[in-house]
């Protein structure tokens, strides 16, 4: 795995030119193994982002950018004259923004490299289509990395000292730097704080077990995994000092979508006094979309509860419900860490103020 030791590893990457291709660390396979895959084909992008060997709101939006630049080399590829180059590569844009329904980065930066090539000639060829979205696709990764850092300075600072709490995960294999609410928590690590992490299983898929778990030991942060029902327990302990996650659509209000048991998770840590935070950059605001009940919730596949990670753990004939996200009000939330700054209290006021400045 390309990293260096102690640091942050790479959720995905592009290896060579216009007609190269992305390489996704395959997130279904850790802990146990580090392989990554190939895509050289959109299908292949989209498949690998429904089946979340990339997922993460920011991480899975930089695949979206990518995934355009794909697009644009199966055009070289087929020798498409430019005007079904551009054909080609729009089809291929609705294909990927549509691919996750909850997280609002994909289509953000799906439609971001779209406007990268809106002002190109109609007669623009396909490599030169390409080179403008991969372009627009790196500067969309590297701008990510120094978001995650300025959430992580903003974050380190605000947070009280002692154990935390997180669910899913938020960290590198989430986006394209250090992570949100695991990049706040590594900055204050290295900033010379000390605590342990409780993060929860985050079932069915076991993100939190599964990555949170693994980054943190990368690390070297203790880091101790608890199942989602353990954590009102755990809380009422009074050694959780806060509670911090990520985000996968923020709307104008505050209300927040993020990970199947983050609403839970929420309501516990009110009914004990511990402020919960959310760490998320200013990509993952949805300002057209005024609360939380107008957040698309996306349902997956039975399988997913009733054989977790491929064991049958309930009868056949029985059915599941399977939303992959749940929506946290944000009279819940103490404060929304950003690039920007902290939105505290969180409200319309206070997200207009932060995001217009």
């Amino acid at each position: 795995m390309s990293r260096t030791v102690g640091g942050p590893p790479e959720s995905l990457r592009w290896v060579g030119d216009v007609t190269g291709q992305l390489e996704i660390l395959d997130q279904t396979r850790l802990p146990g193994a580090l392989e990554w895959v190939a895509c050289r084909d959109v299908a292949t992008v989209v498949e690998a982002i429904k089946s979340l060997r990339v997922r993460g709101a920011p991480a899975i939006g930089i695949a979206g950018g990518y995934g355009l630049a794909v697009a644009a080399g199966e055009a070289v590829h087929d020798r498409l004259l430019s005007e079904a180059a551009r054909a080609h590569v729009l089809a291929r844009a609705e294909e990927l923004a549509t691919a996750r329904p909850t997280a609002v980065n994909l289509r953000w930066a799906v439609e971001r490299c779209v406007a990268a090539i809106d002002h190109l000639p109609g007669d623009t060829p396909a490599d030169a289509l390409g080179q403008a979205l991969l372009a627009e696709a790196r500067a969309i990764h590297a701008e990510d990395r120094e978001l995650c850092a300025a959430i992580g300075r903003h974050g380190a600072a605000e947070l009280p000292a002692g154990d935390i709490l997180t669910h899913c995960n938020t960290g590198a294999l989430a986006t394209g730097g250090a992570g949100t609410a695991l990049g706040v928590i590594t900055a204050a690590w290295d900033a010379g704080r000390r605590f342990t992490v409780f993060a929860d299983e985050t079932r069915p898929l076991f993100q939190g077990a599964r990555l949170t778990a693994w980054e943190l030991v990368e690390r070297g942060i203790p880091v101790t995994v608890l199942v989602d029902s353990a954590a009102g327990h755990l809380l009422a302990t009074g050694r959780i000092a806060t509670v911090i996650v990520g985000a996968d659509r923020i709307t104008a209000c505050g209300d927040t979508a993020n990970k199947i048991g983050t609403y839970s998770l929420a309501v516990l840590a009110a009914a004990h006094g511990v402020p919960f935070y959310v760490a998320a950059p200013s990509s993952t605001f949805d300002l057209a979309i005024d609360s939380g009940v107008e957040i698309p919730i996306e349902e997956r596949a039975a399988e997913e509860v009733l054989a977790p990670l491929g064991v049958r753990a309930a009868p056949a004939g029985a059915a599941a419900f399977n939303p992959a996200f749940d929506v946290t009000p944000a009279r819940l939330i103490r404060g929304i860490i950003t690039e920007r700054g902290v939105i505290t209290p969180v409200n319309r006021d206070t997200i207009r103020h932060m995001l217009s400045g």
